[in-house]
């Protein structure tokens, strides 16, 4: 780039160009690809040069990246993992063998960016979004710096119309289907599928966990259109529990290719055997067609060793804390199967904080009937549902269920934390969940680190 363009651009350090990429949020999300597409043919298609597996889902996808990625690496493979939304900082989105993107590579980035991003800007397209401008660094970043060998490509939001998906990849992913997003995806699961089903490429194989039956035929179609081999949990492959504790699990696998009598994990929950047999899957499809080569001591190992941020965390031991970022209903259902599985004998308190934009109904339905005591908080975060209004909600909730947890509102975070040790103190197993903004202060807060800097 010469200086002309980074004189145009004018960043000169990290921070400047994280807030100018995060400020073109008040773009909103615009689903369609037209902004991303001339954003690519002016940089010369980089992503044409790039090996990618494409992972779309409401829940499951960072942990299914999380596997992808740590066997990967161990089977020696350079990895690129591009995931959304950040629990720490913006450079986690963009990672190169499970290191974050240097601060420096990413102000180059970014200033290269910047003129074109301008100059669309200025068009009929308008400007391109905060989500677009990450996914074109992101593609930049592995396209002319970093040279994987694979890139884990998780969407971010749906999958048809999703930036993510201008790319081909060599085999596709769906974990499951649910109520997330709808203001944008659509109301009906039918709907919903038919976005996620939309990153299904001609030829391309998929592998699927999706259970809903609706769900499930729609993904079916759009694979049997595309000519696309699909692997179905349930049919063509399966997961099998053996034994879960709170510090693991381990389960058996089966595919169309070998059997594997058992897998271990770190990370907890029945729903993580479904992710981790996804990616297992997608790894065996990788080795029978691409010659993909991870013996199976890289497998083990890097199952074992994946780890979520944020996700069933028990991230203090002592005392005790679980974060667990569960912000729709189908996560607050996998969340409370798995403390009911782990920790069935225990009181649990629960600290919750959500946005106003989510099924703030359908979440609780799963969590009030697990918790003794429920602490309502608000994300110190734009679109925060305020405490007192999704306390109201969860109060009405449980009068419905016939529940009687007892339910306090506490506007400031850091004084629901304290109010829920406190409820935990008398004994029981402290949970804090709801949006990934609450779950990223509280993280940070608990272990010391910088605060977080939180965004999509």
């Amino acid at each position: 780039m010469d200086n002309e363009q980074r004189q145009f651009a004018g960043m000169a350090s990290y921070e400047e160009a994280r807030e100018w990429i995060e400020g073109l949020v008040s773009f909103g999300v615009r689903p369609g690809l037209d902004r991303m597409r001339i954003m690519m043919e002016r940089l010369g298609h980089p992503e044409r040069r790039l090996r990618f597996i494409h992972v779309a889902g409401t829940n499951g996808k960072g942990s299914v990246c999380a596997y992808l990625t740590e066997v990967l690496v161990r089977g020696g493979y350079d990895t690129g993992t591009y995931t959304s939304p950040y629990i720490t900082k913006f450079t986690n989105r963009f990672r190169y063998n499970g290191q974050d993107i240097e601060e420096e590579t990413l102000l180059r980035l970014a200033n290269e960016l910047r003129p074109l991003v301008e100059e669309i800007a200025a068009t009929e397209h308008g400007s391109p979004t905060m989500f677009e401008v990450s996914t074109a660094l992101a593609i930049l970043y592995f396209a002319r710096v970093t040279y994987p060998d694979y890139v884990v490509w998780e969407t971010g939001l749906g999958g048809r119309l999703d930036v993510t998906n201008i790319v081909t990849p060599v085999i596709s992913i769906i974990t499951n289907v649910g109520h997330d997003h709808m203001d944008v995806l659509g109301d009906t699961i039918t709907d919903i599928a038919r976005e996620k089903a939309g990153i299904i490429k001609p030829g391309v194989p998929v592998v699927s966990t999706v259970e809903n039956e609706e769900a499930l035929a729609v993904i079916r179609e759009a694979a049997r259109s595309s000519k696309s081999t699909l692997y179905q949990l349930g049919e063509q492959f399966e997961e099998t529990a053996i034994e879960a504790t709170e510090s693991g699990q381990s389960f058996g696998f089966k595919g169309p290719f070998r059997s594997m009598s058992r897998l271990e994990l770190t990370l907890a929950g029945a729903h993580q055997r479904k992710n981790a047999a996804a990616a297992v899957m997608a790894l065996e499809v990788l080795r029978q067609y691409n010659a993909l080569l991870v013996d199976d001591e890289q497998l083990l190992e890097g199952l074992r060793r994946a780890q979520w941020p944020g996700r069933l965390e028990m991230v203090r031991r002592e005392p005790r804390l679980l974060l667990d970022g569960a912000h729709n209903p189908e996560g607050a259902e996998s969340l409370a199967a798995a403390l009911r599985e782990l920790h069935g004998g225990e009181r649990i308190h629960v600290m919750i904080g959500m946005l106003g934009n989510k099924n703030h109904r359908g979440v609780l339905r799963h969590i009030l009937p697990i918790a003794d005591t429920l602490v309502v908080t608000q994300p110190a975060f734009r679109k925060a549902l305020p405490a007192e209004e999704l306390a109201e909600f969860a109060r009405e909730q449980a009068r419905e269920l016939g529940v009687s947890p007892e339910i306090a509102a506490e506007p400031r975070w850091p004084d629901a934390l304290e109010r829920l040790e406190r409820a935990a103190a008398g004994g029981g197993l402290p949970v804090v969940t709801g949006t990934l903004y609450l779950i990223a202060d509280v993280r940070a807060f608990v272990l010391g680190l910088p605060d977080s800097e939180k965004g999509w």
